[in-house]
């Protein structure tokens, strides 16, 4: 496996980030983006046995916005 992708959404609730990865049981949150950088590439390597990490991890930022018509 050559990249793990992860689904980064605003915690509405709580406020700073929650990260999601697409395909594996990994989560993980935090406050500040940076700080999140930090948590999924600790996660990352956590989750997967030594040397089997994939060599490239992708944060995908979604963004929910509702706009009125009237």
């Amino acid at each position: 496996m050559s990249e793990v992708v992860f689904e980064v959404r605003e915690d509405d609730k709580d406020g700073g980030f929650i990260a999601r990865a697409l395909g594996h049981s990994i989560v993980t949150q935090a406050d500040t983006w940076e700080e999140l950088r930090a948590h999924v590439r600790e996660a990352v390597l956590c989750h997967f046995d030594a040397g089997k990490a994939p060599a490239v991890i992708r944060l995908h930022r979604v963004m929910d916005e509702l706009l009125a018509t009237a």
